[in-house]
């Protein structure tokens, strides 16, 4: 009754209005009107159905009829929902088929293409490198045995950028991950660590890190309660060597699980100096 009475003052204003100048507030008033109108015609429907209307939306929010459950998506649409697959196969590039097509593509003048597929080539390259130093790894640990469903090995193809490789080594509540990365902003750290601070250490209370040798390459060792052990091992100039050990009982039991990889044989397959 409200919204009538305001629906009847509105179109009187109108009439009153439609004879002065005031365009700008008479559209002003119409459009009032108009939604109030709107409303009215909307509270009569919802009245009539049994559903209530949201006005501050003036969409209806309320009591609906939609429904969820197994293989169906909300909204009531009878939509499945996937439950199988088994995701996508990891195909390395071929090599030698992109360096052909590398060479057909650059003859013909498509350079683009000729790019793309060396970006291809030597992405495989990387690919391929990364398997064979996880296959060259020891099958176990101190103890640990190696984890072949988290390994792992990624690039983006482009010259040992963004080249990760990933193996762990399990038994218990115990666990060494090694991670190879070329990681910019890790090697910016080290070697400022070497350069800077590479003799700082303190003589009492406790230490989170210190310099020290593995198989004649500097390193980086620190300790955090939380989180256990980390060996930081630069090789060469591009390549980051990460070893975390978790519930190792003291920093000698870690050192000797890192020295059980070894690195001379990652530097060559790397081609690292």
């Amino acid at each position: 009754m409200r919204q009538l009475k305001m629906l009847i003052c509105c179109a009187v204003a109108l009439l009153v209005l439609s004879t002065a100048n005031g365009q700008g507030l008479l559209k002003k008033i119409k459009q009032k009107a108009e939604n109030a109108a709107d409303k009215v015609i909307d509270k009569k429907i919802d009245n009539a159905t049994g559903t209530e209307s949201n006005d501050n939306t003036g969409s209806n929010t309320g009591n609906s009829n939609t429904s969820s459950g197994p293989g169906m998506s909300s909204g009531g649409k009878n939509k499945p929902t996937n439950k199988g697959g088994e995701g996508l196969i990891s195909t390395p590039p071929n090599v030698n088929e992109n360096l052909a097509s590398a060479e057909t593509s650059f003859k013909s003048g498509k350079y683009s293409d000729a790019r793309y597929a060396v970006q291809q080539a030597m992405l495989g390259v990387e690919l391929e490198i990364g398997k064979k130093i996880l296959a060259e790894l020891p099958s176990t640990i101190s103890g640990l045995k190696k984890d072949t469903a988290s390994d792992q090995v990624t690039s983006t193809g482009w010259g040992w950028a963004g080249l990760t490789i990933q193996r762990e080594y399990n038994e218990g509540d115990r666990q060494l991950s090694f991670t190879i990365a070329n990681n910019a902003t890790w090697m910016q750290a080290i070697n400022l660590y070497f350069n800077n601070a590479g003799y700082m250490q303190t003589s009492g209370g406790e230490q989170k890190w210190k310099q020290v040798k593995v198989q004649d390459q500097r390193a980086v060792i620190e300790y955090d309660k939380s989180s256990g052990y980390k060996l930081s091992v630069p090789l060469g100039q591009s390549s980051l060597l990460i070893y975390q050990g978790i519930n190792f009982t003291n920093e000698q039991a870690f050192l000797n699980a890192v020295n059980e990889i070894k690195l001379e044989n990652i530097k060559k397959q790397l081609g690292e100096k």
